[in-house]
């Protein structure tokens, strides 16, 4: 248990300033920069950086965010949460990630998705009829394209490579997971590509997910392949007190619920549903005891390495965010350890 790792991610969400205003996106990039510092100081093991490409959320490039991290800190390291790679060019993204891999001195990790958000793909011109297939093809050779040979590659979303050879390369290999929303087959096909798993737990009970857990060592063992890592992403914010808590995050998170519900044609948020996520889903926001408890139960009933607290929460300020951060590194992180034995 004392090997479980505790880290943070950010979608990059727009955060207000001292009289509610949304902060520009040029700010709310520099602040990000700021929190992974302090994540670093506050021991924590991993800082996630997401890509999105539309206005409430400010980091498009999150290798750029990532490096600037990586210059201001010597231990924490840095990925993406995540980078959709459908998208995007799996060379390009081998190759940013190796850069950041120098820079950092060893401390970059990819995580793969095919995205949540959908602007990416026309704004690229890709067409979302190809969405499985897209991942698929750029996966296969992002993974080939790590094992930083020659490689001969051919699909129909991409030009072929022949005993193409890509730089720079790494001093000690790169670090990959695949981020995964709970579909049965995206949890075989990271197995089958020998990725860690990194679950996406944003609704419901954790322990809904520990069936795809035991499917992800199941599959290893079938393809013959060791057994990778498994992290846990779930969204929260530590305060000093529950109510604090609750009060800080609660019209960003209602905002944010109706937003996304419109656009993916969800019902709207009911009467009770935040306090239900908290009580019961996979909202971790209270007090760091309070947080620290339910923390603790996740990581024993899923048996997971890595617990990523996506910290970062709409309409809520730079500064809030950076107490919550100490918080968890300080006081609910240790808690946890303590609650583990």
């Amino acid at each position: 248990m004392t090997e479980i790792e505790f880290g943070l991610d950010t979608f990059g969400g727009v955060t207000h300033d001292a009289e509610g205003k949304p902060q520009h996106h040029a700010q709310v990039i520099r602040n990000i920069v700021d929190e992974g510092v302090l994540a670093d100081r506050v021991g924590l093991d991993f800082f996630g950086v997401g890509e999105h490409h539309r206005r409430d959320f400010a980091v498009s490039s999150p290798e750029m965010v990532l490096a600037a991290v990586a210059a201001r800190t010597e231990r924490l390291r840095l990925g993406s949460a995540v980078t959709v790679l459908s998208s995007d060019d799996p060379v390009r993204v081998y190759e940013r990630f190796a850069t950041l891999d120098a820079v950092s001195n060893g401390r970059a990790e990819i995580v793969a998705g095919r995205g949540s958000f959908t602007e990416s793909f026309p704004l690229f011109g890709f067409d979302l009829a190809d969405y499985e297939e897209l991942f698929e093809e750029r996966l296969e050779l992002l993974t080939a394209l790590m094992k930083e040979e020659k490689v001969t590659w051919e699909g129909r979303t991409r030009a072929a490579l022949t005993d193409q050879e890509v730089f720079p390369r790494t001093e000690n290999g790169l670090t990959a997971w695949v981020g995964v929303g709970g579909s049965p087959e995206s949890v075989v096909r990271t197995a089958r590509h020998g990725l860690g798993l990194f679950l996406a737990i944003i609704g419901g009970p954790a322990d809904r997910f520990a069936p795809y857990i035991d499917l992800f060592e199941r599959a290893q063992d079938e393809f013959g392949v060791p057994r990778r890592r498994v992290a846990v992403h779930s969204p929260g914010f530590v305060a000093e007190t529950d109510e604090q808590a609750r009060e800080t995050v609660y019209e960003g998170w209602l905002a944010m619920r109706t937003q996304i519900g419109r656009e993916r044609g969800w019902p709207p948020p009911a009467a009770g549903d935040f306090e239900r996520e908290i009580e019961g889903g996979s909202l971790y926001v209270g007090s760091p005891e309070t947080v620290a408890r339910k923390l603790a139960g996740t990581i024993k009933v899923l048996g997971v390495d890595r617990f990523d607290l996506k910290y970062d929460q709409g309409r809520v300020r730079h500064e809030d965010l950076m107490g919550s951060i100490e918080l968890y590194g300080t006081r609910v992180v240790p808690l946890v350890k303590d609650m583990l034995g």
